[in-house]
């Protein structure tokens, strides 16, 4: 696997890459890699002859009070599990090569009605950094493919949409969330988990299946299931943002041309924020 650190490197080797005839996929992440990271780099594998992953974590989505400073980087044990996934290419930049003017960019990119909501309520500002970085990473990498973890539904639903809206051309791929035995989402964040907490973190998957249940029931009482969902994360120990059931295609409260639902929620848990999902199909193949 060959390393590089700057933006006219990566350019420089998939410029060969498709003088060659080959397809490119781009795998973003902000490195810390588990078994999550490395299914979406197989499902890159699967869908182009050569793989770049990009590790990188972005000053621009952490707000002033968040773990920007104390995020885990652990890019030696990256270039190793990388290298052993077979990975061809990480780009591992500094923050200058990515924001040559310090990060004071005037160019932002929002993506309206999706940036805002859920996640972004409590964390303003934080999509416009991810949709920002990730429109970077396009423009140097200029993948055929990229793919990202459905773990965080909405950024995958503001990806795509960014994609489509600005006719970039890149195929967006999401791969299932990977998950412990006993149900919990892998993340990076998940380190931050004392013993005691840990035991107590599936209870956000417990609680998106019983929501589930619900509506595969026929239960089309959202304000309730929310609300059941909120109070079994409370009573279990958590401190919930929000327990929402929404249309999965816009994001927005479930409508008669639903054909999709997802259940997502974002929960704290000492010093780490979780968030996890469940889709719900209304219309079955």
């Amino acid at each position: 696997m060959e390393v590089a650190t700057t933006v006219a490197e990566v350019r420089a080797r998939v410029r060969d890459w498709r003088a060659a005839g080959l397809r490119v996929a781009l795998v973003p992440t902000m490195g810390n890699l588990h078994a999550g990271h490395l299914s979406l780099l197989a499902a890159a594998r699967f869908r182009a002859d050569r793989v770049v992953a990009s590790v990188f974590v972005n000053p621009l989505q952490f707000g002033p009070a968040e773990d920007f400073a104390a995020y885990p980087r652990t890019l030696d044990e990256d270039r190793e599990l990388l290298g052993e996934a077979h990975c061809e290419l990480l780009f591992a930049p500094t923050v200058e090569q990515v924001y040559p003017d310090g990060g004071a960019q005037a160019t932002l990119i929002t993506v309206r009605g999706l940036s805002s909501i859920l996640c972004g309520q409590f964390r303003p500002g934080h999509f416009d950094g991810v949709a920002t970085v990730v429109a970077k990473l396009f423009n140097i990498v200029a993948p055929d493919v990229a793919v990202f973890g459905e773990k965080d539904f909405q950024q995958f639903s503001i990806i795509r949409r960014m994609t489509c809206d600005l006719q970039l051309l890149v195929e967006i791929v999401g791969a299932p969330t990977v998950r412990a035995p006993d149900g919990l989402a892998l993340s990076s964040r998940n380190r931050y988990l004392s013993a005691q907490e840990r035991a107590i973190a599936p209870a956000i998957h417990h609680a998106l299946q019983a929501a589930v249940a619900r509506l595969d029931a026929g239960d089309r009482n959202f304000p309730g299931l929310e609300s059941a969902g909120w109070q079994s994360l409370a009573l279990a120990g958590l401190r919930p943002d929000y327990f929402a059931v929404r249309d999965a295609d816009d994001l927005q409260p479930p409508h008669a041309a639903t054909r999709e639902m997802v259940v997502l929620t974002a929960a704290r848990l000492g010093k780490a924020r979780l968030i996890d999902n469940l889709r719900v199909p209304l219309v079955r193949p």
